[in-house]
C-alpha cells in the first residue's frame, strides 16, 4: 500500500478537494483506496460521506491514534477513516505523542494488504497529526495557493520535509508542490512565474513538459458539495475540470509508479 499525505502549513488551499478528487480518480482505475481524514474540520469526511461512494470504516482517525492495535473490520474498495471533533484534543496530550505515532504506524501495518493506495488529509497547523503523517507516509503532496503568504511559506514546508527525511523517515519522497485554485489574473500569473523560477525542481511535471497546477473552477466546488468527482456533475464544466485534474493525477501516479 502506497501512503500519500497531502500536507501544507496553511489552511484554505483546497487540499481536501484535491484529496477527494484524487481518491475518486484512483477508485475509477479499479484501485483499492483508503482515505484517512485527520483534520477536525472534516471537509474530506463530509464530502465523501455526502457522495455515498465510500464505506465508512469502523475506526475513526481519533481511534486510530489513541487506541492500540486498531484495524478495519469492514474494508471495501473505497474506504474512509473519518475525522471527528475529538481530534482537537490530540495536541493537548503532549505526553502521549509517541504512542499516537506508534498506534498510527501499527494501524497502517494492519491494513497494508487491504488497500493499494492510502491518501491522508491533515490539518494545516504542524502538530502531531501532521508530523506523524509525514513520518508514516511514503510520499507527500503539497497543494498551495498563489498568494504571497503561501509562497513565503514554501521554504518552511521544504525544511520540515527535509528534517523529517533526515531524522525520522528517510523514505519520504516529495511528489511536489501543486499550485491550486489558480486564477488567470496578472497577480497570480506573476506568482506562478516566481514559483517556477525559484522552485521549479519541486513542482510536478506533466508528460508534455508543462508544470502541473489546478485552475479555480466552480465545478470543483460543486463536486465537493455533492461529494462526487467533477465528471459526474453532468455538465461541460465538470468534464473540462476532470480532464485537467486527470492530467495532474496521471503525473502524480507516474511519480509513484502506479
Amino acid at each position: 500500500m502506497k501512503k500519500v499525505v497531502a500536507s501544507n502549513q496553511k489552511g484554505g488551499v483546497g487540499k481536501s478537494a484535491i484529496v477527494c478528487q484524487y481518491a475518486h480518480y484512483l477508485n475509477s482505475l479499479g484501485l483499492r483506496v483508503l482515505v484517512i481524514d485527520l483534520d477536525h474540520q472534516r471537509n474530506t469526511s463530509k464530502a465523501l460521506i455526502t457522495g455515498g461512494a465510500v464505506t465508512v470504516a469502523n475506526v475513526s482517525s481519533f481511534d486510530m491514534l489513541t487506541k492500540e492495535d486498531q484495524t478495519i473490520l469492514n474494508p471495501e474498495a473505497f474506504t474512509l477513516v473519518q475525522a471527528t471533533s475529538e481530534l482537537t484534543a490530540i495536541e493537548k496530550n503532549g505526553t502521549m505523542h509517541n504512542s499516537f505515532a506508534t498506534n498510527y504506524q501499527k494501524f497502517l501495518k494492519n491494513v497494508d494488504s487491504l488497500f493499494d493506495v492510502c491518501l491522508i488529509d491533515t490539518n494545516p497547523n504542524p502538530d502531531i497529526r501532521q508530523v506523524a503523517s509525514l513520518i508514516v507516509s511514503d510520499y507527500v503532496l503539497s497543494p498551495i495557493q498563489l498568494n504571497q503568504e503561501a509562497i513565503d511559506g514554501i521554504g518552511g514546508l521544504l525544511k520540515q520535509i527535509q528534517a523529517i527525511n533526515q531524522k525520522l523517515n528517510p523514505n519520504l519522497k516529495l511528489i511536489g508542490i501543486l499550485p491550486n485554485i489558480v486564477e488567470p489574473t496578472p497577480f497570480q500569473k506573476d506568482n506562478l512565474k516566481a514559483i517556477v523560477q525559484h522552485f521549479s525542481k519541486f513542482l510536478i511535471k506533466n508528460s508534455d513538459g508543462s508544470y502541473a497546477f489546478v485552475k479555480k473552477t466552480t465545478a470543483i466546488a460543486e463536486a465537493q458539495a455533492q461529494g462526487i468527482p467533477t465528471n459526474k456533475l453532468g455538465k461541460t464544466s465538470g468534464f473540462t475540470a476532470w480532464a485537467e485534474l486527470k492530467t495532474v493525477f496521471e503525473s502524480i501516479n507516474k511519480f509513484m509508479e502506479i
